[in-house]
């Protein structure tokens, strides 16, 4: 089973924690030695699941500490295991309302990347999305969002978030657990693009930039303008306190798309990808 990706052209400022936490986007982490290689740094991470080390290779061309990574691995196998849980993750025999990076469907791992102001490629959100319609993770990942949502009746904790609990305790799971998904949903139209994005069959890339635009504004919410900036979102989203209707994750002007040189394109690709109830 492949769970070891390689990743070259790493800026050599880049301190180590954050390319372990980057690539923590994609899940848990086994290993990562991190060694310096000609003016840049070079790692080889291992993952404890193959789907993690799959979700790791659509980022390639992304850039990290100014520099766009090269992420490789070994060729894909036609028997590969589809994405997803396993069954004993799936049997709803579980503690924690938080969902791990592992069961998530890739276009959501991305929309994560980009509110936490990373530039992804163009062509790996739109095969993000291409392999949620493939592996049809929207269903299986309705279905653990329902399991969940009975147990921990989310929907209606998101909802009461604001009267009922402090900043910083909603802070906590915003982005991790149930909340996120469920936040509002249905009763504005935002909460209505929300809903769209995890149970509309067609997805477009322009729909995973405008979730990393959603995802970062409840970032902001957590810890205001200072750890806004702190984590580059101004770079994504503009100034504190800046409306903007355009779409989201559109980082830098710079930003790449296909290729490094392009700019971000508007829509890519089609395919379906998310979830929710």
């Amino acid at each position: 089973m492949a769970t070891t990706v390689h990743v070259k052209n790493i800026g050599e400022k880049t301190d180590d924690k954050e390319i372990k936490d980057f690539f923590s986007f994609c899940g848990k982490i086994a290993s990562i030695p991190i060694t310096p290689s000609d003016g840049s740094k070079s790692a080889t991470v291992t993952f404890d699941k193959e789907t993690a080390a799959r979700t790791a290779l659509l980022l390639n061309n992304t850039q990290l500490g100014g520099n766009e990574i090269t992420v490789t691995g070994p060729p894909s196998s036609s028997s590969t295991p589809p994405h997803g849980a396993s069954s004993d993750e799936q049997s709803g025999d579980r503690a924690s309302p938080h969902l791990t990076q592992e069961e998530k469907p890739r276009s959501r791992i991305l929309a994560e990347v980009l509110a936490h102001g990373y530039v992804v490629a163009e062509q790996g959100l739109a095969k993000a999305i291409s392999l949620d319609e493939q592996h049809g993770i929207s269903a299986r990942f309705v279905s653990t969002l329902k399991q969940l949502d009975e147990r921990t009746h989310a929907t209606d904790h998101a909802r009461a978030a604001d009267a009922s609990y402090g900043l910083t305790q909603r802070a906590s799971s915003l982005l991790t657990g149930l909340g996120s998904y469920f936040e509002k949903a249905k009763d504005t139209p935002t909460g209505k693009r929300l809903v769209d994005f995890y149970t509309t069959s067609q997805r477009q890339v322009q729909d995973i930039h405008n979730e990393a635009r959603r995802l970062a504004e409840l970032k902001k919410e957590e810890g205001g303008g200072g750890l806004y900036k702190g984590l580059g979102l101004d770079k994504v989203l503009g100034a504190v306190g800046e409306k903007k209707e355009e779409v989201p994750g559109a980082a830098p002007k710079d930003a790449v798309a296909t290729e490094s040189a392009q700019k971000p394109t508007a829509d890519a690709g089609t395919g379906k990808p998310e979830i929710l109830h």
